[in-house]
């Protein structure tokens, strides 16, 4: 389905990440990611409800005070991070 182009393509998720674990939409529903340069299809990722967005809530707000406790620079360090493996995970195309 995917012509995304990703070096590692299990990288490419098609779960929701809720309270450190990937997880589906409760009731299966899923929706479709478009590329917009194409209109086609690259994935398709759980369409979340009430239930799942209180629970992602209230995951976030236990992770909080742990985040909060980190510097600036500390974060900046980790979302620096995250961009790098991002680049580094692109396929030329």
């Amino acid at each position: 389905m995917s012509n995304l182009v990703l070096k590692d393509p299990s990288l490419l998720r098609d779960k929701s990440f809720v309270g450190g674990e990937w997880c589906d939409a409760d009731d299966g529903r899923t929706i479709d990611v478009n590329n917009p340069a194409t209109g086609s299809i690259i994935a398709k990722i759980p369409r979340l409800g009430g239930h799942e967005t209180k629970r992602a809530i209230e995951s976030a707000a236990r992770a909080l005070p742990a985040w909060r406790e980190l510097s600036g620079k500390q974060r900046a360090a980790i979302l620096r991070r995250w961009f790098e493996l991002l680049i580094e995970n692109q396929a030329a195309g």
